[in-house]
């Protein structure tokens, strides 16, 4: 599914000093966005909920790396977790919110009413508590800042009945990216998200048990057949936190291999 791709010899780096907090840095796309980053002269918190020995592994080169454990149960653990950062860091530049996932993977006409809003809560609420209080931080700085949000393309096309929850709240993600957008452009904040489609991330494996033919089949149905790599979400994540992207707020880029053309 993967053979054949050659990645640069180079990766996209930050402006030094910048304070960057990568929520959900645990999963496929945040250990590589937080490799990434480390080749940069900046300071990482690297959030996770259960499990860092993954994150342990990371050779952060000329980055400083602070890892953050907190199981996320509230808007107010949002707000605890922008502020032990920002004691850590001095302050906050970046905001990347790759938390997410399934409950479980039930059709929608069997998912209980606490299941459902599981998924809302996790996909929808916390995002939005992680990115206000994001926001309030880097409203107090003179620097600005970046807040990445993370949807889905299948949010475009209805979602599976199968994670119908997870891709409503990602379409609810949508709106909230061009809100915060118009809000953070008085402060020089802006706001943008990812769009993935069919990324060979481990999502799919440990949300839906998807077998290693499951996944070949699948990746046949993108026109590039394969799936996309952690590296290549990590790369456009980047460019988004750089300073090369002063000029785009508001946005959803997608990174699909061309799925649903």
């Amino acid at each position: 599914m993967l053979s054949g791709i050659n990645h640069p010899d180079w990766v996209p780096e930050l402006e030094d000093g910048k304070r960057i907090l990568v929520v959900g840095a645990s999963g496929g796309i945040g250990r590589a966005l937080v490799q990434m980053i480390g080749k940069s002269n900046v300071k990482i918190g690297a959030h996770f909920a259960t499990s860092n020995a993954s994150l342990r592994t990371i050779n952060v080169k000329n980055a400083s790396m602070h890892l953050f454990k907190k199981n996320i149960m509230s808007a107010s653990d949002c707000d605890d977790l922008a502020d032990e950062f920002c004691e850590w860091a001095g302050g906050m530049d970046g905001i990347v919110i790759l938390s997410g996932g399934i409950k479980k993977s039930t059709h929608f006409m069997d998912l209980t009413p606490e299941e459902w809003e599981s998924d809302i809560f996790l996909n929808l609420n916390v995002p939005f508590y992680l990115s206000r209080a994001g926001l309030r931080k880097m409203k107090n700085s003179d620097n600005g800042g970046r807040i990445i949000l993370t949807g889905t393309e299948s949010a475009l096309h209805g979602g599976s009945p199968f994670s119908f929850a997870y891709g409503t709240a990602k379409a609810g993600l949508e709106c909230m990216v061009k809100g915060l957008a118009r809000e953070g452009s008085h402060h020089s904040i802006l706001v943008n998200g990812i769009r993935p489609g069919f990324i060979a991330s481990g999502f799919h494996e440990r949300w839906d048990n998807k077998t290693k033919k499951d996944l070949e089949e699948r990746a046949s149905l993108v026109p590039l057949k394969r799936g996309g790599t952690p590296e290549e979400v990590a790369a456009l994540i980047i460019y988004l936190l750089s300073d090369w992207s002063n000029f785009i707020t508001g946005q959803m880029l997608a990174i699909t291999g061309g799925d649903w053309l």
